[in-house]
């Protein structure tokens, strides 16, 4: 998969896109790196720790979110964007999904754009992959569901199938494509373990897979922790990811995912 001016390998190998929040109320790590030089200060500890990608965002998606508009959005994360793209030879990532926000960043020097609704929200003025293709963008597919929770992995498959077919469809390749099953979105607990413990079948849609598992409700109910305590729960996600061949994990704590990443598939070299 090619995202910016760097190629990813598919092949045995797991990246880290670090979660890099501007938000004032996201679950985990609401207001901590909300003005620009905090949010530099801990990209850069991210990048050092390991981060292939640092992914923006502008909005929480917790439950029970505040949501904003595109002014709002593009406040908290253009500038962040900008700087990010100027100090440092990552890509950047913005978890947004308007299309109007998507525009602007991607000017400004992103290279991906990971949308929560799969380029499916109904309110843009100009269309999600429109906006992607025009700028020969980067995209991460996640499934979500405006109708309510899904009932099995066969209907998250056909959905994603769908939005990859949009995708394509207005332009976008291939080879910048990859999927997220959306664990925590649409989903009750069952399900989102579900997600989790059959994630090669998403592998069969022939695109990268990413999994963002990182401090979620799914290990907080498991475990019975709350947010600022999931470490374990969210290196076990990470633990199967490797095993189950998804190309990319998105993590809060890169430093301890990248030391489990390297441990693990040092291990699966020697592998009969």
């Amino acid at each position: 998969m090619i995202i910016g001016n760097r190629e990813f390998s598919d092949k045995n190998k797991t990246y880290i896109m670090g979660i890099l929040n501007v938000t004032p109320d996201s679950f985990s790590d609401g207001g901590k790196y909300d003005t620009t030089d905090k949010a530099l200060y801990h990209a850069e500890e991210m990048i050092r720790d390991g981060a292939d990608i640092i992914d923006v965002g502008g909005e929480s998606t917790r439950p029970g979110y505040v949501k904003i508009g595109a002014d709002e959005e593009l406040k908290r994360v253009l500038p962040v964007v900008e700087a990010l793209v100027r100090e440092f030879n990552v890509p950047v990532s913005v978890d947004t999904y308007r299309s109007r926000t998507a525009g602007e960043v991607l000017a400004a020097g992103a290279s991906l754009i990971n949308d929560i609704w799969g380029l499916r929200y109904a309110d843009n003025e100009t269309p999600m992959p429109e906006v992607v293709a025009e700028y020969d963008s980067s995209v991460c597919i996640m499934h979500n569901n405006v109708k309510g929770y899904v009932s099995g992995i066969d209907e998250i498959i056909e959905e994603l199938q769908v939005s990859v077919d949009t995708a394509i469809k207005a332009g976008i390749k291939r080879d910048r494509i990859m999927i997220d099953p959306g664990v925590g979105f649409a989903k009750d607990y069952d399900m989102n373990m579900s997600v989790i413990a059959n994630l090669p079948e998403f592998g069969k849609l022939g695109f990268p897979v990413l999994l963002g598992t990182s401090n979620k409700s799914v290990i907080g109910k498991t475990l019975d922790l709350p947010a600022d305590d999931r470490l374990e729960g969210t290196l076990a996600t990470t633990a199967l990811a490797i095993i189950s061949n998804c190309s990319f994990v998105r993590v809060h704590d890169v430093k301890s995912n990248k030391r489990l990443i390297d441990m693990l598939e040092g291990i699966l070299k020697y592998k009969m």
